[in-house]
């Protein structure tokens, strides 16, 4: 390249001067550039030169208040709706149920369960636990008590919130009191006999259990609530095989009797986190 090709490309965005016009007429290459110069200056032709865009302003001015505006409109119009709903069922039920109409419901069921499970598992003989009589009347009693208890927590509007102490004191009071008032025969092999009493713990359990659950979602959800309403309905099941099962082992007590009874509460407590509450009173 000539230093007059040079001093062409230098003066592409002005008029030639006469010398270097008449050089870029005769050289190939100069008048190449300028004619792609001037084929790629022509679109852009009285616009405004372009400018390099701040990577904070890249997209569109838009305008901010838009989607505050818009964010408002949906919750204005979310608790018109909810107000709505609340005035149909208002009109509806203008007195609340009483909550000891739900307890006695649970108790009914509780005690309804326990005496067909005891008279379906009891063809071969219904009272097979070999413990001395007062012991299993205690044991018994005290089971009692932690199903009405735990029915009672579970619905009972007295307390916002139940201390977990006070739950897990009673499941471990009943457990103890299975465990100290055991007869120590064992009848079957203890994985069959495990198994057996792990089947029909959960059978009596799944309808207290769901019975318990729908009327927790009655209320907001608390997990002390509904660990003590599963502890309460799984202990149907738990009732009817501490007068039934003839085994009186620590080891099948622990593994068929105690550990289903735990977990079944444990499963009313992942269910219900789970379930949509229909009101969220305390």
């Amino acid at each position: 390249m000539t230093p007059e090709c040079e001093r062409v490309m230098d003066c592409l965005e002005g008029p030639l001067p006469p010398d270097l016009a008449s050089h870029a007429a005769g050289c190939e290459d100069c008048r190449a550039l300028l004619e792609g110069f001037h084929a790629l200056a022509a679109p852009t032709a009285g616009r405004a030169p372009p400018t390099i865009a701040s990577p904070l302003h890249e997209s569109a001015p838009f305008n901010e208040a838009a989607p505050l505006r818009d964010a408002s409109l949906i919750r204005e119009a979310k608790l018109e709706e909810t107000r709505r709903k609340s005035l149909t069922e208002l009109a509806a039920a203008p007195l609340p149920t009483p909550w000891w109409r739900d307890a006695l419901v649970l108790l009914v069921t509780y005690l309804a369960v326990g005496a067909v499970g005891l008279v379906l598992v009891g063809r071969h003989g219904m009272l097979l636990n070999s413990a001395p009589p007062p012991v299993v009347a205690a044991v018994a009693l005290l089971i009692v008590a932690g199903v009405g208890g735990g029915a009672l927590l579970g619905v009972a509007p007295g307390r916002k919130r139940w201390p977990l102490g006070l739950v897990a004191l009673g499941a471990v009071g009943v457990a103890l009191a299975q465990l100290t008032g055991r007869s120590g025969v064992q009848v079957r092999p203890l994985l069959t006999g495990a198994l057996g009493c792990m089947g029909t713990e959960v059978v009596l359990s799944v309808v207290p259990l769901a019975l318990a659950l729908v009327l927790l979602c009655r209320s907001a959800y608390q997990p002390v609530r509904a660990l003590a309403a599963g502890l309460s309905s799984a202990g149907v099941g738990l009732l009817v095989l501490h007068v039934h099962c003839p085994d009186g082992a620590a080891g099948h007590l622990m593994l068929g009797h105690l550990l289903p009874w735990v977990a079944l509460a444990g499963v009313a407590v992942f269910i219900r986190s789970r379930l949509p509450s229909r009101t969220f009173a305390p």
